[in-house]
C-alpha cells in the first residue's frame, strides 16, 4: 500500500445548509474561510453547502426543483431558442418550397 496516501489533517467542521436551515459538526478536512460559533460555545470553520439531507428531494420525500445557480432557467431559455430557430427554418423551407412550386409554374 502507498504511504501517507490518505489526509492526516481532520478538524471538527460545521457544514450548513442555508436553503433548510440545518447544520452539523463532523470532522473533515474542507478548508473554509468562515467560521461560525456552534451549540457548544466553540468556533469552528464554516462550509456552506447548497444541498444537503434536509433539503435533498429523496430524503424529504418531496418533488421539487433546487436551482441555486439557475440553471433551470438557462436550460428553459436555450429550449425556448431552439424551437424559435426551428420554427423560423420551417417558415424560410415553405417559402422556399412555395417560390420554387410558383416558378417551376410559370
Amino acid at each position: 500500500m502507498k504511504s501517507n496516501l490518505h489526509p492526516v489533517s481532520y478538524r471538527p467542521v460545521v457544514f450548513s445548509d442555508d436553503t433548510a436551515g440545518f447544520a452539523f459538526l463532523t470532522q473533515s478536512t474542507a478548508d473554509s474561510n468562515e467560521t461560525v460559533k456552534w451549540e457548544d460555545g466553540k468556533e469552528y470553520p464554516l462550509v456552506k453547502v447548497h444541498i444537503s439531507s434536509a433539503s435533498h428531494p429523496f430524503f424529504t420525500g418531496e418533488e421539487k426543483i433546487i436551482d441555486t445557480e439557475g440553471r433551470v432557467d438557462r436550460f428553459k431559455a436555450r429550449a425556448a431558442a431552439a424551437q424559435a430557430r426551428r420554427d423560423q427554418l420551417v417558415n424560410k423551407a415553405k417559402k422556399a418550397k412555395a417560390a420554387k412550386e410558383a416558378k417551376a409554374e410559370k
